[in-house]
């Protein structure tokens, strides 16, 4: 019976894994051409487009009221936040770091095309594997060194090879700007999924996926509030109403733009810190990796940008980088069930063992 009980929640624990991957893929893949679609058509608010990458975690009010009430419903005393004040703290702080992050992402897809910008994203998965082994004792593999530097690689040729990629009226400096700003981004976040990881095995409490709910509200809340800082320092709240007006595809359309960009974006956070919920930080590096020629295929179709050789090359290197470390992972697992087999079965033997030395007289 406990064999049974024990298969079927690992069962579910694969269908909420997948669920988790099939929104992240939304978010992964739409927040950046949305975002991009904003810049293309007319909006140069910078700190705004960070904002909305956190600003619509109202939305995950919704799935919390709804948890709260079936708990009610069973025990009427139930609490209504399970967070304890250690990690609501790790959570603000995480949330600050990912309100930078959001920045430097935004500032970078102001910059580049949508193919350039997702594939210095890819280099996070170095990045994650490096965090993730100092603070989580992820161990380093051949399989990862190799991936590492393969994704390294791929971002320094499109370093090299950028003048042909440079968008019409754009200066040298500007490009380099977004370009080092999206590399700062990638790093920044692949240090965030392992302290996201990290606050999860100290967190001291029972770790339910409502809890994991309310920390993604604090992380986005203060990310969102790190935005509005900048918004109010910049002036941005002013200008929104004028470049409505001014906006390309008109005005209920860029609002329109504004809004999903702020759903989509949600879509990206939950699942990552749903896939670190059922999974670990890395496997999350590693779907948004994978995710990279989806992306760049739709920036191809939907926004006509150039997919010269270089970019090519550089996604070849970020795929074989990427099965890489997916072989690796995939022999490490294999290697580490075979070990908890055979001890197992040396358990099972000894106490085999002791029975007949007791029924022995």
């Amino acid at each position: 019976m406990e064999v049974q009980t024990a298969t079927t929640t690992a069962a579910m624990r694969r269908i909420f894994l997948i669920i988790n991957c099939i929104i992240l893929s939304v978010g992964n893949c739409g927040g950046p051409l949305i975002m991009r679609l904003y810049f293309i058509r007319g909006g140069k608010r910078i700190w705004f487009s960070s904002w909305l990458e956190t600003g619509g975690w109202p939305i995950i009010l919704i799935p919390l009221l709804v948890s709260y009430l079936l708990r009610r419903r069973n025990n009427p005393g139930t609490e209504l936040f399970f967070m304890k004040h250690q990690v609501f703290l790790a959570a603000a702080v995480i949330g600050i770091l990912t309100g930078f992050d959001d920045y430097l992402y935004a500032y970078g897809i102001a910059k580049l095309p949508v193919s350039t910008s997702s594939l210095l994203i890819a280099t996070q998965l170095a990045f994650t594997a490096a965090f993730a082994f100092l603070l989580v004792k992820q161990k380093f593999t051949a399989y990862s060194i190799n991936s590492v530097v393969l994704l390294t690689v791929g971002a320094v040729v499109l370093g090299l090879h950028s003048n042909g990629d440079r968008p019409q009226g754009e200066s040298d400096k500007q490009y380099f700007e977004g370009f080092f700003m999206t590399l700062g981004a990638a790093a920044l976040y692949g240090l965030i999924l392992p302290m996201v990881e990290l606050m999860y095995l100290k967190a001291g409490q029972a770790l339910t996926y409502t809890l994991v709910l309310e920390i993604q509200m604090v992380m986005c809340f203060f990310a969102t509030a790190f935005c509005t800082v900048g918004m109010l320092i910049n002036k941005d709240f002013q200008a929104i109403p004028r470049e409505a007006k001014e906006y390309e595809l008109g005005e209920a359309k860029y609002y329109l733009v504004v809004v999903w960009s702020a759903v989509i974006w949600q879509c990206f956070f939950l699942g990552a810190i749903g896939i670190i919920f059922y999974s670990s930080s890395l496997l999350s590096g590693i779907v948004i990796t994978v995710l990279l020629p989806v992306t760049e295929l739709l920036a191809v179709i939907f926004y006509h940008e150039k997919f010269q050789s270089e970019k090519g090359v550089s996604l070849f290197l970020s795929l074989w980088g990427f099965i890489s470390y997916f072989l690796g992972e995939k022999a490490k697992m294999s290697k580490e069930k075979k070990k908890k087999n055979n001890e197992m079965i040396t358990e099972s033997e000894m106490s085999t063992h002791h029975q007949q030395s007791v029924a022995t007289p």
